[in-house]
């Protein structure tokens, strides 16, 4: 759907790459919004867009835009969302989709009644190589599901003005990599968990910097994940059932992974091109559009569910929710 017009609000790191994505894939960026209005124009003239809005308002109302991507702070995601579908576009939203299950419902139910289809900038459910590890365990007769774990630490600098530890910001380890870990423990879950244990340390500024979450669904099948933000970790996921395992290294935008049978011998798995993630992202927004089916995955609604929960249960509540 080449012909689709797309605008992006929120012109930072991420959009850079999404922009480029774009252009590989000979699709057209009609429109950028900006609070800064500098900010903006400098990132249509990097990217030959023609309309920069500092008006977002004045953007979602515009009849020529088709989908939006949003890549602004996810504490503003549900704004946005909110007026991006009342006004009838499609879009696609940079993790975390959402700070809450209300959140998500309400936008939900807003674009079921306008048909627009809603899905998560969340690699992991994009990239091709997780549709053929599935697959891989089917044929290889790995056997039933037991355990995944996963590990996600990122070394921020101890800074409390930074946004990644700002309440305002809805900042905090969860929201910004414990989407990932979720994401891929979910993908692999044959079932949604059904009981989550959780404990958390809190930095400074009451956000949360490190924290280890259980997950069980009805089947017993387990996941540990182990996040913070003070400390280097592997991004890395290990999925193991009865008969072997898979481990993906760098798992957000994996392209390969290793499947190792309980008799010690091993098998490279390849599939995509970790390059490739944004492109796989809009290739498939284009094929929902054109299908006229919502994007969104159950999954995903399952994950924004479990960070909810985990929230809830650590007592972290954002100023804007209040």
């Amino acid at each position: 759907m080449s012909n689709l017009k797309w605008a992006i609000v929120g012109p930072g790191g991420i959009a850079h790459q999404f922009a480029e994505a774009m252009a590989k894939e000979g699709r057209e960026v009609y429109a950028v919004g900006a609070r800064n209005k500098e900010k903006g124009e400098a990132f249509a003239k990097e990217y030959g867009i023609g309309i920069v809005y500092d008006d977002f308002d004045a953007l979602f109302a515009d009849d020529k835009i088709d989908a939006v991507y949003i890549s602004t702070p996810h504490s503003n995601h549900y704004e946005f969302m909110m007026k991006a579908v009342q006004n009838g576009k499609h879009i696609l939203v940079e993790k975390a989709i959402t700070v809450s299950s209300r959140e998500l419902e309400d936008v939900l139910r807003v674009s079921r009644e306008k048909k627009v289809v809603v899905m998560e900038a969340m690699t992991i459910f994009h990239m091709p190589l997780y549709a053929k590890l599935k697959e891989i365990a089917a044929e290889k007769e790995l056997g039933a599901l037991k355990m995944i774990q996963v590990s996600f630490g990122s070394a921020k600098p101890n800074d409390p003005s930074n946004r990644f530890f700002s309440m305002d910001l809805a900042g905090g380890a969860l929201l910004d990599i414990g989407t990932y870990a979720l994401s891929f423990a979910r993908y692999f879950l044959s079932e949604k968990p059904t009981e989550v244990l959780s404990t958390m340390k809190r930095y400074e500024t009451g956000v949360d910097e490190q924290s280890g979450i259980l997950l069980r669904n009805e089947k017993d099948e387990m996941a540990v994940v182990s996040l913070t933000f003070r400390a280097k970790m592997p991004k890395r996921g290990i999925v193991a059932y009865e008969n072997g395992y898979l481990t993906v290294e760098d798992f957000p935008r994996a392209d390969r992974a290793t499947v190792t049978f309980t008799n010690g011998e091993s098998e490279e798995i390849t599939a995509g091109d970790t390059a490739s993630a944004l492109q796989y992202e809009i290739r498939d927004m284009e094929k929902s559009i054109e299908k006229g089916e919502n994007a969104l995955s159950g999954l995903t609604e399952d994950v924004v569910e479990i960070m909810t929960k985990v929230r809830s249960d650590w007592g972290i509540e954002f100023p804007f929710e209040k």
